[in-house]
Parts: structure tokens; sequence; C-alpha cells
């Protein structure tokens, strides 16, 4: 049963920062992100939010940035819009598996025209 009010908490978690960033959150270097993720401890004291950054690598190290400086104000929100007793502490983690895909896309369609 536990296990069940942390996977909707973290959906929850996941739509609101979502929301978050295409409208509330203000600062200009925040643009081209995707929440693709979030994994709440089961006491729900820590939640890893999973980011894929999109753009060139110069800009995306802004984008982090700008991100790490945002996490105190989505606390907060979460803690307001989720209405829960305590907030959980957001992690962020880059996610870097839709650059491996089409990585590994690249060199299968490589290959295919290689072998034709």
């Amino acid at each position: 049963m536990a296990r069940l009010r942390v996977e909707k908490v973290q959906e929850a978690i996941k739509q609101e920062l979502s929301k978050m960033l295409l409208s509330d959150v203000k600062d200009p270097r925040i643009e081209f992100v995707t929440i693709t993720d979030v994994e709440l401890t089961d006491d729900m004291s820590i939640a890893k939010v999973y980011v894929s950054l999109y753009g060139p690598k110069d800009k995306q190290e802004d984008v982090w940035n700008g991100l790490k400086k945002a996490l105190g104000f989505m606390r907060t929100e979460i803690a307001k819009r989720i209405r829960l007793r305590f907030a959980p502490n957001l992690v962020l983690v880059k996610d870097t598996s839709m650059e491996y895909s089409a990585h590994i896309e690249g060199l299968l369609n490589q290959i295919k025209k290689n072998g034709e």
C-alpha cells in the first residue's frame, strides 16, 4: 500500500515540475528541458529528478546551472501544490538516454548502409 502512494506522489511531482518549468520558473536560461522521470525514496525524503537537456553543449551548462538555482523554488512549490507535510529534497540527475539512443541508432544506420 505504501509503495502505491509513493508511485502516485512520484507521478504528481513529475507533472508539477513539468508545469513549473513551462510557466512558473522565470529564469531565461531554462529552455529545452524535459523531466523524464522522478524516483522517490520509500520514506519520501529524497526525489531524484531525471532531466533531459537539449541544444548545444555550451547552452546545456547554463540550463543546468539555472535548474540548480531554481531547486529551492521548485521544492517549495511542490510542497504547496501536492500538499505534502514535508517536501522531499530534489536531486537533479542528467538523463542522457535520449542522446545514447540517438547515437546507437546512428551506428545501426551506418552499419546498415555499409552492408548494402
